[in-house]
């Protein structure tokens, strides 16, 4: 049975083409009443630090979810998907201080590249199983770091995108004014996600599942398993592509460490907190690692020694994320209550 065959026999069950669109509905309307939470928020607080702390979240969140995307639905664990954050940054900070664009169509030109490599880079490394795929990604991701620091005419080298980054008004939306960015960054965020929702609750989504349990059976099936990975490749590169431009915005530059190895590693810890098997799980956990991060910094420099104890609690204590530890225990509480 090919994809779209599974998809033609999905709606010929009954109730389920409801449930589906009930579902889908409700996941708007959640965004809509989250962004709008998120939006008021400098309504009821003038703290600078706490919106700066909204932004940060928004550039990480969209990063770690896409990275979920490969890891927690495709099995595909890439130790070199921070190469598309800094692909974004850099690209989208290049295009605005050298084209001086519009932002929008700057935007788009960095999804249109980052589409572009991601598919290249993407169709040699998910040919490859396993810690193989992720070392090549790794490699790769180092390929991108060292262009960055040699090219140093083009990309600024080891000192980054230096004068800042131009930020046009358009549409009455006024980048370089913090409360604009902040919604702006906020509505990505937002937008993001639910895009990323219902590609996980989509046909395809249950195809990455399908082929993240057992890759031959799905190939068996019909299904063409190297381009399904290769598609969810580029689309998770997409979206860290926005988080790279998120956090270009905020910091109005680019730098290397944006593309470095560390930036895929916090992605790998970030869903160690948060959880792989549910949707939100790299939410909470980069709402954690950024808490932690700041917090344990204002107290002692050995703060990778901390992080460290807190990823041997997960690891070792609840061997699984902290949002997947919940929804299990609220599952096994739904159970005993339905057996009393």
């Amino acid at each position: 049975m090919t994809e779209l065959e599974a998809g033609r026999a999905e709606t010929l069950v009954p109730g389920r083409g409801v449930t589906t669109v009930w579902e889908r509905y409700r996941d708007i309307l959640i965004a809509l009443i989250a962004f709008a939470v998120l939006a008021s928020l400098p309504l009821f607080t003038g703290s600078k630090a706490l919106l700066d702390f909204v932004i940060r979240c928004s550039a990480y969140g969209l990063f770690a979810t896409s990275l979920n995307l490969l890891v927690g639905y495709t099995g595909l664990t890439s130790f070199g998907h921070g190469m598309f954050f800094g692909l974004g940054a850099y690209s989208f900070g290049l295009i605005m201080q050298r084209l001086g664009v519009p932002i929008p169509i700057a935007f788009v030109a960095t999804l249109a590249i980052t589409a572009v490599v991601a598919a290249v880079i993407g169709a040699i490394c998910v040919r490859l199983k396993e810690i193989y795929f992720a070392f090549v990604t790794l490699a790769f991701q180092m390929l991108i770091h060292s262009t960055i620091l040699s090219w140093a005419s083009f990309t600024g080298g080891d000192q980054g995108l230096r004068g800042g980054i131009p930020r046009p008004v358009f549409l009455g939306v006024d980048l370089s004014n913090h409360i604009h960015l902040y919604v702006a960054s906020c509505a990505l965020l937002i937008l993001g996600l639910l895009a990323m929702r219902q590609i996980a609750q989509s046909p395809f989504g249950y195809t990455l599942r399908m082929i993240r349990d057992n890759a031959a059976r799905a190939s068996f099936l019909g299904i063409d398993v190297w381009r399904a990975k290769l598609t969810i490749f580029v689309l998770a590169a997409l979206f860290a592509s926005m988080g790279g431009m998120v956090m270009a915005l905020f910091v109005s530059g680019a730098y290397p460490e944006f593309a470095y190895w560390t930036i895929s590693g916090e992605g790998i810890f970030i869903n160690m907190l948060g959880g792989v098997s549910t949707f939100l799980g790299p939410m909470v956990g980069t709402v954690l690692l950024l808490l932690l991060n700041d917090t344990v910094t204002r107290f002692t420099e050995y703060h990778g020694i901390v992080l460290g104890i807190v990823i041997l609690f997960f690891a070792l204590g609840l061997r699984k994320g902290l949002l997947d530890f919940v929804a299990e225990w609220f599952a096994h509480r739904r159970e005993a209550g339905e057996g009393r």
